[in-house]
């Protein structure tokens, strides 16, 4: 391998996050007053240290100006690395299109925001951090790709044994009441997946604050997050009576309470359904299209997801990303009894992010996937291809969160967090892709989940403080 290339990737990465970070200040310029505190170009007049919106204007041109220093270099080691041809093509167009965005935000800052100017250097931005993730992907899918790297072809010769036999689940007959009762109890705790609730339910306050900002009522949120945690448990309840076969036959699942016969299924279908209409009753309360949405919650991720998409399709993950933005859509909705494009905005980007989060996973457990016979994406296509998409989908999240920056009057913490953890998330994919080892899938699983719960709180505390 050319010793450049390391380098080079190094240098592409660096490079999208610096375009990021610009493409986030841009956005929430407006919001600091950056445009009226700096009408001109390059240099800003006044007290920097007295003027936020100088001090956002400064910080976004002072970064540029490194940022493109990042941008060139990266261009000039592509082409003298040899780099694919069109990796090379990408970091040179990203190299052409940065002149024309510090000509536009010239524009912007002369003009005083008026016109076609903000829209078009936000999207030029947006632009130049495409290209560069782009880049990057096939990039580290040229360097990373082994011989080995192949689809599991035949799921069937990883089979794990025999389902579990009927009956109750062994050595409960040896327990005593209290012990039966409290095993019992933790049995059904984790029908509901208890582990999915504290992401979505920040999800739902995230489209809450959203739409309410600092008027957001306490009725509201324990009505909404409430019906939302039980929404999750029914879901979650359902399936695990659904798939109660195929868990048996994968390690990550064979001790699952219905798949073990610790809660017999007339009873978690009877659980599920309690929790079901006791969902819709509490979102019913806020409002009817709360109460719609949360079931269709429901009806998508236990049967369009679990019966119709997990085991038929590669993109099973993809279109499921659709039950876990309904929250944000819930939330949003449980506030102004419609659907807005600040709460689809949202929706977008939890959307974008569950294949960039979930892929990660299933690169983890593949052999087990396999033997559940889900055509999860490692499993039909490899893991070199998966690791791709997951840099595809991640950039594509941020992109989704930068222009929520530009929809919404979210602040800087906000700008901070997406910037600052989106790099990390990113660090940890790049690493995922040089190492390919389950423990790196484990790291970039949970950074994937760090940067989305940490930027949803950053929606929750700019959204209630505006």
């Amino acid at each position: 391998m050319n010793s450049r290339r390391p380098r080079f990737t190094t240098l592409l990465a660096a490079s999208a996050v610096g375009v990021y970070l610009l493409v986030v200040l841009g956005a929430t310029a407006d919001v600091a007053h950056a445009v009226n505190s700096c009408s001109t170009w390059p240099v800003c007049q006044g007290p920097v240290l007295e003027d936020t919106g100088l001090l956002v204007a400064w910080s976004h041109r002072l970064t540029a100006a490194v940022v493109g220093l990042f941008v060139l270099a990266t261009a000039v080691v592509g082409v003298r690395s040899a780099a694919r041809r069109r990796v090379t093509a990408l970091a040179i167009t990203a190299l052409l299109l940065y002149p024309v965005q510090i000509g536009l935000g010239a524009l912007v800052a002369t003009s005083g925001g008026a016109g076609p100017f903000p829209g078009a250097h936000l999207a030029t931005g947006m632009a130049i951090f495409t290209t560069l993730v782009l880049a990057l992907a096939w990039q580290l899918e040229s360097e990373t790709r082994t011989p080995d790297d192949a689809p599991v072809v035949d799921p069937v010769d990883l089979d794990a044994g025999d389902s579990a036999a009927e009956g109750p689940a062994p050595g409960v007959a040896s327990l005593s009441t209290r012990e039966r009762i409290t095993a019992t109890a933790g049995a059904y705790f984790r029908l509901t997946k208890p582990r999915l609730m504290w992401l979505l339910c920040l999800v739902a306050a995230a489209g809450m604050a959203l739409a309410a900002g600092p008027d957001l009522t306490t009725p509201t949120v324990l009505f909404t997050l409430t019906g939302g945690v039980l929404a999750i448990g029914a879901s979650g309840t359902f399936n695990h009576v659904i798939e109660r076969d195929v868990d048996q036959r994968m390690e990550r699942t064979s001790d699952r309470p219905v798949a073990t016969h610790q809660i017999p299924v007339k009873n978690a279908l009877a659980f599920g359904g309690f929790l079901s209409v006791t969902s819709v009753w509490l979102f019913w309360q806020v409002n009817a299209l709360a109460a719609a949405l949360g079931f269709a919650a429901i009806l998508f991720y236990s049967v369009v997801y679990t019966v119709v998409l997990k085991p038929n399709t590669v993109q099973n993950t993809v279109i499921g990303g659709f039950a876990g933005s309904l929250p944000a859509l819930i939330g949003w909705a449980a506030v102004t009894g419609e659907i807005g494009l600040p709460g689809l905005a949202l929706a977008g980007v939890i959307f974008l992010w569950t294949p960039a989060h979930f892929y990660n996973l299933a690169l983890a457990y593949k052999e087990d996937y396999a033997r559940g016979g889900f055509p999860m994406m490692p499993v039909v296509h490899g893991e070199t291809v998966t690791r791709k998409h997951i840099v595809f989908y991640l950039g594509a999240t941020l992109v989704a969160a930068g222009g929520m920056a530009a929809l919404t009057p979210l602040g800087p913490l906000y700008a901070a967090t997406t910037a600052v953890l989106g790099a990390v998330f990113l660090w940890a994919v790049v690493r995922l892709h040089r190492e390919r080892t389950e423990q790196a899938a484990f790291r970039a699983f949970h950074a994937s989940n760090a940067y989305l719960g940490a930027l949803l709180v950053a929606i929750v505390v700019d959204s209630i403080a505006l």
